[in-house]
């Protein structure tokens, strides 16, 4: 037996409802592949207004994938010092299995190891850039200095022809 959503459902009864004069129901119900009369069914409780009903209600509890991260740590710290017993009876009552705390741990390791690694490369970069930056600092510096020196001494050697030139 073939399980049909509602949104199917109410779109196949929508689709036989305002079908073309040429178009019977059976060669909507075959091109949507329902049975004849399984789309009669349909029709005729849509008229009665009892095709549309609630979805089912499912159940609050959420999955292990839908846990965020925080949610996964204070499981994983509740879990930390109890046993395989104490664990499972914490896992049952939550709606998760102890080999998610065992993925979520190892995550958790491999997040942070990432991370130390990542730092400390980042932490290299910035050393590399800061060298970097401090030769340049210097390079310029010195050719400032060099800048200054012969602006003074252009200053002076003017000075002196301009006096020459006068006696």
């Amino acid at each position: 037996m073939a399980l049909f959503s509602q949104a199917f459902k109410v779109q196949s009864v929508e689709k036989a409802l305002s079908k073309h004069s040429d178009q019977t129901v059976k060669d909507i119900a075959d091109h949507l592949g329902v049975g004849y009369s399984t789309l009669q069914k349909w029709i005729r409780l849509a008229k009665k207004n009892k095709l549309e009903k609630p979805e089912k209600i499912m159940s609050k509890e959420k999955s292990p994938q839908d846990w965020n991260k925080t949610q996964r740590l204070e499981a994983l710290m509740h879990c930390h010092g109890l046993n395989d017993e104490q664990v499972s009876s914490y896992c049952r009552k939550n709606g998760i299995y102890p080999h998610h705390l065992k993925e979520w741990k190892t995550e958790f390791l491999s997040d942070h190891q990432a991370v130390e690694s990542l730092s400390r490369q980042e932490q290299k970069k910035l050393r590399q850039e800061n060298k970097r930056l401090q030769k340049e600092l210097n390079r310029k510096d010195k050719a400032l200095s060099e800048t200054a020196a012969l602006l003074v001494l252009s200053k002076k050697c003017q000075a002196i022809w301009e006096e020459k030139a006068v006696d």
